[in-house]
């Protein structure tokens, strides 16, 4: 698989300006020979994050929108894309629940979109060898886990129980569809939670961070005892690259972190950081901000991956334990403030209310 590596040149990163995205962008950026970023730079995509890349002549960041398929037929055209890495989606679970349509259009149409684009680019070209459809999904197709099951494998039945993951389970089909019925040279990830720099604030971790900085309160569902399994996105961008420049079309891989933590001991850690790294908090110990509130509905009860298949076919681990990264991520966010101050808009102020502002505290 050596020769994809050579050969790819000009890269359509969808959601590049997105938390993940971002991150696979600078990760990779210079290691090929264009990168194209097609990001609709909606409230989860910053384009301060990749500003200091907007002057290089091989980088082109896109403002629009996946669905979109003139501008997405146009730029493969225009820039003879050879592979996709495909971020873009409505991710949020919360989000998801009180407006799921969003997240049918942007994760299941945007998905085809993107696919009939490709294939028709695909075929065009003569149906080149190296081309690479990577679609990276999430644990959430696989549903939920009870304490003793053991790890999702990728053989896993997909049972997703919010609109979230079931609308990341229909692109996931569709995407092994393609490849299938029209040979279409496609590639699957399925990670677990991710955590560390350029993180929207409505996610745990930042939003732990950022409300102990504030001296607000930090809502922790239900009893807290849900488990995830914890991957730091450096770990994630790694993976991905080594899937794109390994694997064979066809194949899905699950990437995780080897980090099962509950939610409330992320929590106390988190808190416990803050203290020692941060200065004249609002509220110290911050363990006192924490507020349990009532759980979300279906919400699932433990995620874990076997990651045993990357492992052996691709030589792949994770290199961060999660105490030095979840360390390193807070110190990121401590200074990096003017990153995330500007994130903390009406809208978001709109949201957060609404989503935490009526809980009843138990």
């Amino acid at each position: 698989m050596e020769e994809s590596k050579l050969r790819t040149q000009n890269v359509l990163i969808t959601g590049g300006a997105g938390f993940i995205g971002s991150n696979f962008v600078r990760s990779w950026h210079q290691d090929i020979g264009t990168t194209i970023v097609l990001d609709a730079l909606t409230y989860a995509g910053n384009r301060a994050t990749l500003s200091d890349l907007e002057s290089q002549e091989n980088f082109f960041l896109v403002e629009g929108d996946i669905c979109d398929s003139a501008l997405v037929s146009k730029l493969f055209a225009k820039h003879t894309i050879d592979t996709v890495i495909h971020f873009a989606a409505e991710s949020h679970v919360d989000r998801s629940i009180s407006g799921p349509g969003a997240f049918v259009q942007t994760n299941v149409v945007g998905t085809f979109t993107l696919l009939e684009a490709f294939r028709n680019h695909w075929e065009t070209q003569g149906k080149p060898e190296y081309f690479r459809f990577l679609h990276v999904s999430t644990d959430e197709v696989f549903g939920s886990l009870s304490v003793d099951d053991p790890p999702f494998s990728e053989k896993t039945s997909y049972a997703p129980n919010s609109p979230y993951s079931a609308s990341k389970a229909g692109s996931d089909h569709l995407v092994r569809a393609y490849f299938h019925t029209y040979g279409v040279p496609t590639l699957i990830t399925n990670c677990s939670n991710n955590y560390g720099p350029y993180q929207f604030p409505e996610k745990l971790i930042p939003l732990m961070c950022l409300n102990i900085l504030l001296g607000k309160s930090l809502p922790v569902y239900g009893d807290g005892q849900n488990i995830r399994d914890w991957l730091h996105v450096e770990d994630h961008c790694s993976a991905i690259a080594t899937v794109l420049q390994k694997a064979a079309p066809g194949e899905t891989y699950n990437i995780g972190g080897n980090n099962q933590v509950k939610n409330i001991d992320i929590v106390e850690q988190l808190c416990d950081l803050m203290d020692e790294l941060s200065e004249d908090l609002p509220k110290s110990p911050a363990k006192e901000l924490i507020t349990f509130v009532p759980d979300r509905p279906g919400h699932d009860r433990r995620y874990a991956m076997d990651i045993s298949k990357i492992q052996r076919e691709l030589d792949w681990e994770p290199s961060y334990d999660f105490a030095t990264g979840l360390r390193q991520t807070v110190q990121w966010y401590l200074s990096h403030r003017d990153w995330w101050q500007p994130l903390l808009s009406e809208e978001y102020q709109n949201y957060y209310a609404a989503l935490y502002g009526d809980r009843v505290t138990l």
